[in-house]
């Protein structure tokens, strides 16, 4: 039932994604607006989250970043988490002129990355009604300390420097991959990041990259969406952790869950980062979100 639309940012870039008509509902519908993680596209799974929401009466727009997959801008895999929580606010605000949503019921999903990203737009954004954050990014410094070994750090941080230095003179931004096996620089160190990636590369077709600017790597080092945790309430929370998870760790979004005022829930599933998506864990995990999405839409 899904069809492709496409839409612009403010600034005139050009994101396109699929949308998913609310089954066997008449009139405007409440309306999920998600997007994926770090370089992530939505042909990794997010299509199972927006068809199972949508078969229970909430349509849902899903998108690809801007830089990334299907949509426009440039850099390719230039990730600047401001201008992809514009991107989210942009999306809502499309959500919002299509007949088949109700304006007044939109909520956000996000994972990984975005997972930090719907934490900001909740706090700021108003016409947010309610808010799912699955295995999210809360501190970008201390998960990059966990990430990168400490005798590591001056060498990146004159990397960024260097970057930067030649990004002014008018030069191509210095680029790494997002994921390369054990040993080789990356900008996701981890074992299972590269099985992720590149197991799902090999088995799908997908607009996927894998390689990132130097400057997202920087940003990301800088980004702390957990700050705005407290100020999302009074809209409806509910967090999603990996008791695993050591790309996002388990012991940070729980701290951050804790900071967080009602109404909110939180849900801790035994699985791995990337496990969260597919099998045994999306069957555990979905529902709860969905029944989240009816309460709260």
């Amino acid at each position: 039932m899904r069809r492709d639309i496409e839409f612009k940012t403010e600034d005139g870039v050009t994101l396109r994604g699929w949308f998913y008509p609310a089954k066997d509902v008449k009139g405007p519908a409440p309306t999920v607006v998600m997007a994926h993680g770090f370089s992530a596209v939505k042909e990794m799974y997010l299509g199972d989250f927006a068809a199972f929401f949508a078969e229970q009466g909430i349509a849902v727009l899903v998108y690809d970043h801007r830089n990334c997959g299907a949509s426009d801008g440039v850099p390719r895999g230039h990730l600047d988490p401001r201008a992809q929580i514009d991107g989210y606010r942009d999306a809502i605000t499309h959500a919002q002129s299509m007949p088949e949503v109700d304006p007044e019921r939109i909520g956000i999903w996000g994972s990984s990355y975005s997972g930090g990203h719907v934490l900001v737009v909740a706090a700021i954004d108003r016409r947010v009604k309610c808010v799912v954050s699955q295995v999210p990014l809360v501190g970008g410094l201390e998960t990059a300390r966990r990430l990168i070994r400490g005798d590591h750090w001056k060498g990146l941080r004159a990397a960024f420097a260097a970057d930067r230095a030649a990004r002014m003179r008018g030069e191509a931004g210095a680029r790494m991959p997002v994921t390369a096996p054990e040993g080789e620089p990356s900008a996701l160190p981890t074992a299972d990041t590269y099985e992720f990636f590149t197991e799902f590369s090999r088995s799908n077709q997908t607009p996927w990259q894998n390689e990132v600017t130097l400057h997202s790597v920087e940003l990301f080092t800088e980004y702390e969406p957990g700050i705005y945790v407290p100020r999302i309430s009074p809209t409806p929370l509910l967090m999603i952790a990996a008791l695993e998870d050591h790309l996002t760790p388990f012991d940070m979004t729980a701290a951050a869950y804790e900071t967080a005022l009602e109404p909110k829930k939180f849900l801790a599933l035994p699985c791995a980062h990337f496990e969260a998506y597919t099998g045994d864990m999306f069957k555990m995990s979905a529902p709860v979100q969905r029944d989240w999405f009816k309460t709260h839409l």
